[in-house]
């Protein structure tokens, strides 16, 4: 008699650990079918800490698993690939941070959340890229601002509240930089009565070109409550899944095949069954920069 299959072995496990799954909206299909909750980083973190779940199997990148361990310190946060990084979080450390603010002694650190914990901890306040406009609007106009690690991002929120006093770290995400304008122009010829909506992490042409910009929760509501049958999405191609899923009437396009991170797709089903059966790829993040990265994170919440 064959055994159980590697899903039916994950739910077991899942059950036996106590255990919750998260799944960002770039992984794989499968591991967003099988995941308790999916969405983006920040908002799995905070439904983590809701829930009752004594151990977190986060299918993400390893900065938002960090985010996890510093909104629920009580719990155990696992990831199935240690490896999975995230190169614009890497783009700063904390020693080019300190000296940034150095050079700019009066600047407010505002910290795009897709960073290392040792970053949120010497920021003053994060955000997410659904309320980055919001959370640099509340830095008052005669302050300047330093806007990490996302220049595009940045770039954006500066544009929105016509905020010339914004310093911007020269970081961005690979993987919607290879999302060109060419790219929607050629989509927007073949598909002449698609919307086309993008994450603000993509370049400034690009963003130009866009009839929406949102964050990838953004980009979910849109798409479903918008009367449009058919959307270019210029975002990673993982949530393509989702919209097909939620929207299964509606038309979804990705703007180019290499809108993939490889990082988001090292997650596996196998990896979460090995994760959950050895209690293996524990992420902690020291009690002394958690306390610091939490302070960053709750003043943007504040704000909400």
């Amino acid at each position: 008699m064959a055994g159980p299959t590697l899903e039916e072995r994950l739910l077991e496990l899942k059950r036996q650990r106590n255990a919750v799954i998260l799944a960002h909206n770039y992984q794989r299909g499968e591991v967003q079918d099988i995941a308790d909750f999916t969405g983006d980083s920040l908002g799995l973190s905070q439904q983590a800490a809701r829930t009752e779940a004594e151990v977190i199997l986060f299918c993400g990148v390893h900065f938002m698993a960090e985010t996890a361990a510093i909104l629920c310190p009580d719990k155990t946060v696992l990831i199935p690939d240690p490896h999975a990084g995230c190169p614009m979080a890497d783009m700063i450390t904390a020693r080019q941070l300190t000296e940034a603010k150095a050079a700019h002694p009066d600047a407010a650190v505002v910290c795009y959340v897709n960073s290392t914990a040792e970053i949120k901890a010497i920021s003053d306040i994060c955000c997410t890229s659904a309320n980055a406009v919001e959370v640099v609007a509340s830095i008052p106009p005669d302050r300047p601002v330093l806007f990490i690690p996302d220049q595009s991002l940045g770039d954006y929120a500066a544009k929105q509240l016509g905020r010339d006093n914004i310093t911007l770290w020269p970081g961005y995400c690979p993987t919607h930089h290879r999302i060109l304008a060419a790219d929607v122009e050629r989509r927007k010829a073949e598909h002449p009565g698609a919307l086309f909506t993008c994450h603000p992490e993509c370049t400034a042409d690009v963003i130009a070109l866009a009839d929406h910009v949102a964050s990838t929760s953004g980009m979910l509501r849109f798409c479903q409550e918008s009367p449009a049958k058919a959307f270019i999405i210029g975002t990673e191609i993982g949530l393509l899944h989702r919209l097909r899923k939620d929207s299964p009437g509606k038309t979804f396009l990705e703007v180019s095949p290499l809108a993939d991170c490889p990082n988001m797709k090292l997650n596996t089903i196998e990896k979460m069954v090995w994760a959950l059966e050895d209690m293996a790829c524990e992420v902690r993040v020291p009690e002394g920069v958690a306390a610091k990265a939490r302070q960053a994170i709750e003043r943007m919440l504040e704000l909400s």
